[in-house]
């Protein structure tokens, strides 16, 4: 009589084969997270920077805040910092000293830790 199944040996090597090729993967899965939030993160501060160019352009003054942005209709809400995953993470930079358009924030950057996949702070960005 012959016994249907898998011997242990066999299950061993399914499972070192498995461990092999998720050990593969992984890494690779894990890069292409991190490139899909650094992509999400350029989006949102270039459309951040557009609304404050377009608030500057129309009302001849930066706006006090990213809030101003939202309640004068440039952006629906203050999007999520994709690298901390919270909205209230931002910095705001004031305009230069020399700038002949008045207000508190000229621009905007990520107010994350640490470096992207290139090398370069967040904060850079």
């Amino acid at each position: 009589m012959r016994r249907r199944g898998f011997t242990l040996i066999e299950l061993i090597v399914v499972m070192a084969i498995i461990g092999l090729l998720a050990s593969i993967v992984a890494p690779r899965y894990q890069r292409s997270v991190e490139r899909a939030r650094e992509a999400s993160l350029k989006t949102s501060l270039n459309v951040m920077r557009d609304a404050i160019d377009k608030f500057a352009a129309d009302r001849g003054r930066y706006p006090e805040g990213l809030d101003e942005l939202v309640t004068a209709g440039y952006v629906r809400q203050v999007p999520e910092d994709p690298v901390t995953g919270r909205r209230d993470s931002w910095q705001m930079l004031p305009p230069l000293a020399d700038s002949a358009v008045p207000g508190a924030m000229a621009d905007v950057r990520s107010g994350a830790g640490g470096q992207g996949l290139d090398g370069t702070p967040y904060a850079s960005w």
